[in-house]
């Protein structure tokens, strides 16, 4: 064993599903001792045959690790682990340092570091664009936000499931500029899923405008990535959930709200977002709003006012 193997810091992972799972693999196969908690059955022992080290619960994880990565999906989890006073929090300690990973509001991010802080912990709020296709080849971008010292200590740990990792400001730096790009994100994949609903409805061969378009000035990545699963109906394949992103869309709106900025285009994107919910499209990927427009009604009603999303 290297003196580097040898100093190098054990990590915990809380929230083991489509990218924290991932995020843990990587680790583990860079030689990480890697500790991790889930409440799914199934996902733990996948950790555990990857070579990682399950543990009974998140208190564990914290207890364990020299570094806690936490990846989880809702806010309810968000609250449970890392704000709630009595919960797994308190078993932070002393020079221990927390990775956020999710798209979580600010607001609570703060209130989470605030209170690893009374521990003489530190967090770092750092956001994670890209899909499990990118994650499985460790190809995402990570947006870097807190105290600049905190951050390049977690730069290697980060590195090794991430492209490229940015240091772009202070904490709740991150989490703005996940804002902002799962924006696109939302107004993009709508965008897509319009076109190729059109093209459907005017009988083109979707295969052709597919590739003519994806080789095109139009094109976007959303257009080339899931248009694809559009045209092949993949979209019960989810790389994004439609359930898990109405958390994010709710984030949007919230931040957009509290700036006062404008955002026609993402107030109609929502609009379709939730009248997919409202059909019961939750666990499909959010391609799936293509279903919606290119069914013979479906573009005439995607404007039609629906209840806010939640």
């Amino acid at each position: 064993m290297t003196a580097q193997a040898e100093h190098r810091p054990s990590v915990g992972v809380i929230g083991l599903g489509i990218m924290g799972g991932l995020y843990a693999r990587h680790l583990v196969e860079a030689g990480y001792t890697v500790f991790g908690y889930d409440v799914d059955a199934d996902r733990m022992a996948a950790f555990s045959e990857a070579g990682g080290e399950p543990e009974g619960s998140p208190a564990s994880v914290i207890a364990q690790a020299d570094i806690v990565l936490t990846s989880l999906s809702s806010i309810d989890a968000f609250k449970a682990v890392l704000i709630d006073p009595s919960g797994p929090v308190g078993q932070a300690r002393e020079g221990q340092l927390f990775i956020e990973t999710g798209t979580i509001p600010i607001e609570m991010k703060e209130a989470a570091r605030d209170h690893l802080r009374t521990h003489g912990a530190e967090m770092i709020d750092t956001p994670v664009t890209g899909t499990r296709l990118h994650a499985e080849t460790k190809d995402l971008v990570v947006y870097l936000s807190g105290e600049e010292a905190a951050c390049e200590r977690a730069r290697p740990v980060i590195e090794a499931w991430a492209r490229d990792v940015r240091y772009v400001g202070p904490f709740g730096a991150g989490m703005k500029l996940k804002i902002v790009t799962n924006l696109l994100v939302a107004v993009h994949n709508v965008a897509a899923a319009e076109a190729l609903a059109l093209a459907k409805v005017a009988e083109l061969d979707l295969r052709i405008v597919y590739d003519l378009i994806n080789s095109g000035a139009a094109t976007s990545k959303a257009f080339g990535f899931r248009g694809l699963m559009m045209l092949e109906d993949r979209t019960a394949d989810a790389t994004m959930r439609m359930d898990v992103f109405s958390k994010d869309l709710a984030i949007i709106g919230a931040f957009a709200g509290s700036v006062h900025a404008e955002t026609p285009l993402f107030d109609s994107s929502a609009e379709l977002y939730q009248r997919a919910l409202d059909q019961g499209i939750r666990t499909k990927d959010i391609a799936a709003v293509f279903d919606l427009l290119s069914h013979p009604d479906g573009a005439a009603s995607a404007a039609m006012p629906t209840k806010e999303l939640t």
